[in-house]
């Protein structure tokens, strides 16, 4: 009975602490680096789209380097990179004791939880050892990674299909972050109530238009991948910088990537908009 009590008492410090303040402040800084990210490559995609980019990657290795070559550039990495492992533990405390709404404990969202929360804490990692000197670290180009990841898993038995699920999983999860983006279901986790009229309008452009985008982003880098995985050809697969590249290659020609360019600099600025109203 005694260690019960033990339990449930060490379980209620466990969750104060979770639903703490700080928890909270990280949860916000988090979203205010995701934002600075996703801004960048917006920028670093709009280059692309009207003069080629000159060298530069519009992926998260290009936004990364475009914050170091800045005045102050390793101490904006550092604050980056802890904003972002504080977005992490915010995840972490979500896949522990439950996201805020009333379904927010189920077994599908503590997983989500969980797989956002090692996603973010690779990102973290990955800017904070950049910002330590190890240049190869979060910089390297997405696809390369991507050619490599693939290569080596068409090598596998089954790798075919392997890659196959991979890219429709991608390809499915950009379809969901468009559709919850043109849903508008994001006003579920925002205090809505809080905002003037003109905040939640403007709320809503930027959240529809830059979840559509990037919904359209993830949708198409799934695409490639099943390609990869039927021909297999693993330079079929395209990281972020030559899925978005590859926009300029449509009928649209270079304004299509500059649409998706200003809708994730959209998403961008609807991250700073969650780091104020989101529910925590």
């Amino acid at each position: 009975m005694h260690t019960k009590a033990l339990s449930a008492n060490g379980q209620a410090h466990a969750r104060r602490a979770a639903n703490s303040q700080a928890v909270d402040l990280g949860a916000r800084a988090g979203f205010v680096a995701r934002g600075v990210i996703y801004l960048l490559v917006g920028v670093l995609a709009l280059r692309i789209a009207f003069s080629g980019g000159s060298g530069k990657q519009a992926d998260r290795g290009g936004a990364i380097a475009e914050v170091a070559d800045k005045p102050f550039g390793s101490v904006l990495l550092w604050a980056l990179g802890v904003a972002l492992a504080g977005m992490a533990l915010w995840r972490l405390s979500e896949a522990v004791f439950g996201q805020a709404g009333p379904d927010g404990r189920t077994p599908g969202k503590r997983a989500m939880a969980a797989g956002r929360f090692v996603f973010y804490g690779f990102v973290s990692y990955s800017v904070l050892s950049y910002a330590t000197g190890n240049r190869g670290s979060g910089s390297g180009s997405s696809d390369r990674r991507t050619d490599d990841v693939t290569a080596k898993a068409l090598g596998w038995t089954g790798g075919q299909w392997i890659v196959g699920v991979a890219g429709a999983v991608v390809a499915g999860a950009g379809l969901w972050i468009a559709f919850r983006a043109v849903t508008r279901t994001y006003h579920k986790h925002l205090k809505m109530a809080e905002m003037t009229r003109r905040a939640r309008q403007a709320v809503d452009v930027v959240g529809v238009f830059g979840g559509a985008a990037r919904g359209t982003v993830f949708a198409t880098a799934g695409g490639f991948a099943i390609a990869a995985a039927v021909r297999h050809e693993p330079g079929k697969a395209k990281g972020m910088d030559d899925t978005l590249r590859s926009f300029t290659q449509t009928p649209a020609g270079p304004w299509l990537l500059a649409l998706i360019a200003l809708g994730l600099a959209a998403f961008g600025l609807f991250s700073w908009a969650n780091a104020r109203w989101r529910r925590t």
